[in-house]
């Protein structure tokens, strides 16, 4: 019996999912701690803890990641060298090393210019050793590819280095997001490179030796080939594999889909069984790219959200992110007589009496920490502590203890208060330690002046509200409106009480969607009946839903686009703008048959260079045409060709 072995790097968790796709069987299924400084470590957890896997029935391993959205956001990757061909910067790059060369072209794909060897060459010879790959942007290159292409095989002859083309990622107007998208390409090349490596050795070691695939961010799948040439479309990996398990778990088509993970929870509206795509392009770290994704909006919510009591008595409930009390003290059990012994009302600036630390990584060098800060690690060397205790052990105020640099680095963790805590108070979820639940839970209520029933009944009322409040905003987003209904006070002033659960305001409000929820994740069994209810929709929590992003990705399929362009030409004709190549053409049914067939060539090739034995595909064609002022006289204006091969890889040796 053939499996598939899905996979997904969350921000908390490593899930795996052993799928049989033929009977949607989910066999076995395993969790295990994300450890972001090497993915490779959660996931080998992942992997050992399936103790029924036999190797020789997986035929394919399938991985959503996390990696390229969290190098982009921090900053992570290699030394990155950029040839701009006929334009200059107009924004902000992620490059180290930017020239400009003459050369580009026009809307209709015409040279406006010789393409500058020369100054190629020069660049080239600057850039030696002081970048790691290169990048290259033409003007219009997405009409016409050629000093691209000339570009690179100049370079190609000069340096062994890696390289990269604009027009080989999208094929969207916009230069400067085009040459961004190359940039963020080229600068994770290595990054992608090294996690497949560490993938496949982790593989090696449980004799798996399958096909790999990884899941890009519009939910399909990409060869281990194609992902260390692109791995910018692997950004939004696990959110988009969330979808394509959702679906796949309940069969619904029309649907809300929320994910609730430990760090965030991400919302997409389905129709059709997918979600809308960002034609725009995904943004991700502030930088605009052209990379096509599934439209999800992301919200600082989750199972790991920090739970804070400021100091004007007011409950805050994330964005930030932390280690629940409850899953780390089952290691570190001196926490909760540690917790016993603090003083509730004792202020501390940034950190909550409540709030433990413990050692993620000891620091290689010496020269970055200072004195105090290397008292705080070897005092975590032994074991995690309260924040008072650390004080004790480290011989300084609370308030003077220098943590913010370590944990900004991640050499430390904070340990503190979260909705998954909450539920361990509630004894709705106790697969951890409910004690020292109950433990932070007092020390919060106390800080409120509340009573602990009275405290966990505000507390969870909040998140309802947050949950009810984030599926709202998603469908502002949706409709394009880039407002924060949270910091707008007549809307909170219509919802408030609704999302509260109560009327105190002299009327009642209702809302009803228009689709159901379909809840993913650990926690949403605990949450979203209520959220549902307050928005008077059904709500579906599938069988598997908390491994629900690795089944995704078991599930996915390859589904290669190639998107052609056809307009009419300057001296007559019809000129064919594809990815590969501009051709001119006398007559407009002659070009389309040749743009057609070379679309579905090329859209098949990459299917099954992808593993798809028998790809299916999926033509549409749309002509773009105006009407005189007259109303009598037809205009053409282009054609637009998309050819989509789709298809499961195939799993049989």
């Amino acid at each position: 019996m053939p499996l598939i072995l899905g996979i997904d790097t969350g921000g908390t968790f490593t899930d795996g999912v052993l799928l049989d796709l033929d009977s949607k069987e989910v066999k076995e299924k395993a969790k295990a701690f994300t450890t972001r400084e090497d993915l490779s470590i959660g996931i080998r957890n992942c992997i050992e803890t399936m103790v029924e896997l036999d190797p020789r029935q997986v035929q394919l391993v399938s991985l959503s990641t996390t990696l390229a959205t969290n190098a982009i956001v921090e900053g992570r990757g290699c030394r990155v060298g950029l040839i701009l061909i006929g334009h200059e910067s107009t924004g902000d790059l992620p490059a180290q090393q930017v020239f400009v060369v003459r050369g580009g072209h026009d809307i209709k794909g015409i040279p406006v210019t010789e393409l500058d060897l020369e100054a190629i060459r020069k660049a080239v010879t600057e850039m030696r050793g002081q970048v790691d790959t290169i990048a290259i942007s033409g003007y219009l290159s997405i009409r016409n590819p050629e000093h691209e292409q000339t570009a690179q095989g100049l370079i190609q002859e000069l340096w062994d280095v890696p390289i990269v083309c604009a027009h080989q990622l999208t094929t969207a107007l916009g230069f400067h997001e085009r040459t961004v998208t190359a940039c963020l390409n080229a600068r994770l090349l290595p990054i992608i490179a090294e996690l497949l490596a560490a993938v496949r050795a982790v593989l090696k070691e449980r004799n798996i030796t399958c096909p790999l695939m990884i899941v890009k961010g519009d939910g399909s799948l990409m060869s281990e080939t194609m992902t260390r040439e692109k791995p910018i479309e692997t950004i939004l990996s696990g959110p988009a594999a969330s979808i394509v398990g959702a679906v796949f778990l309940t069969g619904t088509e029309s649907a809300l889909a929320l994910d609730m993970g430990g760090t965030t929870t991400d919302i997409a509206i389905l129709e059709n069984g997918r979600p809308r795509m960002n034609r725009e392009g995904a943004t991700v770290g502030g930088w605009k790219t052209r990379v096509e994704a599934a439209e999800i909006s992301t919200f600082g919510l989750g199972g790991d959200s920090y739970i804070q009591v400021s100091k004007d008595r007011k409950l805050i409930i994330g964005p930030k992110r932390v280690w629940p009390l409850s899953v780390i003290v089952n290691k570190y059990p001196n926490l909760i007589e540690e917790l016993k012994r603090v003083d509730p009302s004792r202020q501390i600036i940034d950190a909550q009496p409540v709030d433990c630390f413990m050692l993620v990584k000891k620091p290689i060098t010496n020269d970055q920490w200072n004195e105090t800060e290397w008292k705080i690690v070897n005092a975590l060397e032994e074991g995690a502590h309260n924040i008072i205790a650390l004080a004790e052990n480290v011989g300084r105020d609370p308030n003077l203890l220098p943590l913010k640099n370590l944990e900004q680095a991640q050499v430390i963790g904070r340990i503190s208060f979260t909705p998954t805590d909450l539920l361990h108070v509630l004894n709705t979820f106790t697969d951890y330690n409910v004690a020292a639940a109950q433990e932070g839970a007092s020390i919060l209520a106390h800080r409120l002046g509340l009573e602990l029933d009275k405290f966990v009944e505000n507390v969870l009322s909040e998140i309802h509200a947050a949950l009810c409040m984030t599926i709202l905003q998603s469908f502002a987003y949706r409709e394009g409106l880039r407002i924060n209904l949270s910091a707008e006070t007549s809307v909170a002033f219509l919802l408030r009480s609704l999302l509260n659960g109560t009327h105190k305001r002299g009327f009642k409000s209702e809302i009803t969607l228009d689709y159901p929820i379909v809840a993913l994740g650990a926690p949403v069994s605990g949450y979203l009946p209520t959220v549902g209810r307050n928005l008077n929709t059904p709500v579906l929590i599938p069988m598997h839903a908390e491994v629900a992003n690795a089944v995704g990705a078991a599930a996915g399929q390859v589904a290669e686009l190639i998107r052609i362009l056809i307009k009419p030409g300057v001296a007559g004709g019809y000129v064919v703008h594809a990815p590969w190549k501009r051709e001119a053409f006398l007559y407009l049914d002659e070009a389309e048959r040749d743009a057609l067939a070379k679309a579905k060539e090329a859209a098949l090739e990459r299917a099954q260079r992808a593993g798809v034995v028998d790809p299916k595909l999926l033509v549409e064609k749309e002509e773009v045409v105006s009407h005189t002022s007259g109303g009598d006289d037809v205009v053409f204006l282009e054609t637009r060709i998309e050819v989509t091969a789709i298809g499961h890889p195939s799993w049989e040796e």
